[in-house]
C-alpha cells in the first residue's frame, strides 16, 4: 500500500530524512520506533504531505503522491493523528467529529461513520456536547482517533498516542487501536513505547538520525537486546507512562 523508497525530507533547508525507504502493506500494523529526535515524527509529517522531499519516491498503491497537498492525501484515505492529539479545545466533541466529515471523501459514509465512532468510544457520547479542552488527556486523544476514523482512512498515521497519558489511560488507547488493525485499518505508528509498540504491530523499523537502520518482525526486534540498548534504551522498551500526566 505505502511505499518509501531512498526519501529525502526536511524542514526550510535543513535535511532531517536521509534516503529513507520502507514499506506498509494493506490491512498491516507497522511501528516505527527510536530516541527523541531520529526523525518519526518528520517521516509520518512526510507522507502526509506536511513536510516536502528534496528526492526519493513516496507513494501510495503504487501511485505517486510526493507533493500532494494534506486535504487530498486525506480524500485518499491518509489520515494523521499528530502528536499531542491537537483536538479544537473551544469546539464541542461533536464539533470536532463534524471536521472529520468534512474532510472525507464519501461524507455520507462519513456521516454514518459518527455513530460508531459513538459506539466505539462511549466516553464521547457522553461528553458529546462538552468543549474539547475539558475532556481529560485519554479522552482527547480518544477523539483524536475518532476524528480521524470518521474520515474513513484506508491509513492511518499516528504519532505518540500514548504521550502525556496515565498507563490506564495508554491501556485503553492500546486496546481500541488493535480492534480499529483487525477491522482492516492499515496502521503506521510511531510510539515512544517500545512494549506497547511492538504488540500492536506485526513489523517494525528502527530509526536513528533521520536513517532506518534495522527492521525486522516485531518478535525479533523484542528479542535483540543489544538493538533496544544502542537505539531504544532500557527506558524505552519498558514503557512505563507513569509520571507522564495524564
Amino acid at each position: 500500500m505505502l511505499r518509501l523508497d531512498q526519501v529525502h525530507a526536511g524542514y526550510g533547508g535543513v535535511a532531517v530524512l536521509h534516503g529513507v525507504s520502507l514499506e506498509v502493506a494493506e490491512g498491516e500494523s507497522v511501528a516505527l520506533l527510536g530516541r527523541n529526535g531520529a526523525g518519526k515524527s518528520t517521516l509520518l509529517m512526510t507522507v502526509c504531505g506536511l513536510v516536502p522531499v528534496s528526492s526519493g519516491s513516496v507513494e501510495l498503491d503504487g501511485r505517486s503522491i510526493r507533493g500532494l497537498h494534506p486535504s487530498i492525501l486525506v480524500k485518499q484515505g491518509v489520515v494523521n493523528v499528530p502528536e499531542g492529539r491537537r483536538i479544537f479545545p473551544e469546539l464541542t466533541v461533536a464539533e470536532n467529529l463534524a471536521l472529520g466529515v468534512h474532510l472525507a471523501c464519501d461524507r455520507r459514509k462519513a456521516g454514518q461513520q459518527i455513530e460508531l465512532m459513538l459506539d466505539l468510544f462511549p466516553i464521547l457520547h457522553s461528553r458529546y456536547d462538552s468543549p474539547g479542552g475539558v475532556l481529560s488527556g485519554g479522552e482527547q486523544q480518544m477523539l483524536a482517533i475518532a476524528r480521524a476514523l470518521v474520515s474513513c482512512p484506508r491509513l492511518l498515521l499516528l504519532d505518540e498516542p500514548s504521550l502525556g497519558l496515565s498507563p490506564a489511560a495508554a491501556d485503553i488507547i492500546f486496546d481500541l487501536l488493535g480492534g480499529i488493525a483487525r477491522q482492516g485499518t492499515t496502521l503506521l505508528l510511531v510510539e515512544q513505547n517500545t512494549e506497547r509498540a511492538l504488540n500492536l504491530a506485526s513489523r517494525a523499523y528502527v530509526m536513528e538520525t533521520g536513517r532506518i537502520v534495522v527492521s525486522g518482525s516485531s518478535e525479533e526486534i523484542r528479542r535483540d537486546a543489544r538493538l533496544i540498548d544502542t537505539y531504544l534504551g532500557a527506558s524505552d522498551a519498558t514503557g512505563s507512562a507513569e509520571g507522564r500526566g495524564r
